[in-house]
């Protein structure tokens, strides 16, 4: 496989994940994930931006876009999953419950590092998500997760995480551009 090749297949295998990321912005809302409660150290657990709709509105947006890919990638070039499209289906469940974990997992640790809620935390607002994602998927693409990968998707998850909040922020969806 050349390198555009592989630079293509990686972007197909991280959409799901992208989606989860961002579209609770659009869809979330409502009760906490945490339901306000507070820990022993009198901080928040994740804080009122997690909440039980973006949650699963961000696991549903992956699944529909690993169920998209299933329904019009198997048998053409950029098939990343050979034979079958129910594995298209899987991946974009696991890659879209590990992003929407690693994104509590982020704002958990941002609670107990005292950093508030909306303010920014390079790594863990723009990276977490996709490590987790990457480990919740592994199983299914072993071939396409590898350190240069996870390398280039982090670099590319970078700018693209920046870029979108910052058009989410002028668009007025976000309070913030991070």
């Amino acid at each position: 496989m050349d390198a555009l090749s592989f630079i293509a297949s990686l972007v197909i295998f991280i959409l799901p994940s992208y989606f989860a990321n961002s579209i609770p912005v659009l869809l979330g809302g409502g009760a906490p994930v945490d339901f306000g409660l507070k820990l022993s150290d009198g901080k928040r657990i994740f804080g009122d931006g997690k909440t039980i709709r973006g949650f699963f509105a961000g696991i549903f947006a992956g699944v529909l876009v690993g169920s998209l890919e299933g329904a019009f990638l198997p048998g053409t070039a950029f098939d990343i999953y050979p034979g079958s499209a129910q594995t298209y289906v899987l991946a974009g469940f696991l890659l879209s419950l590990g992003t929407m974990i690693g994104d509590l997992a982020g704002s958990f640790i941002k609670r107990r590092q005292g950093i508030a809620p909306g303010k920014q935390s390079l790594v863990l607002d723009q990276l977490s998500f996709l490590a987790f994602a990457l480990i919740f998927a592994y199983p299914l693409a072993p071939q396409l997760i590898t350190p240069e990968s996870a390398l280039f998707l982090g670099v590319l998850t970078y700018f693209v995480h920046v870029g979108a909040n910052i058009v989410a922020n002028r668009l007025g969806l976000k309070k913030v551009p991070w």
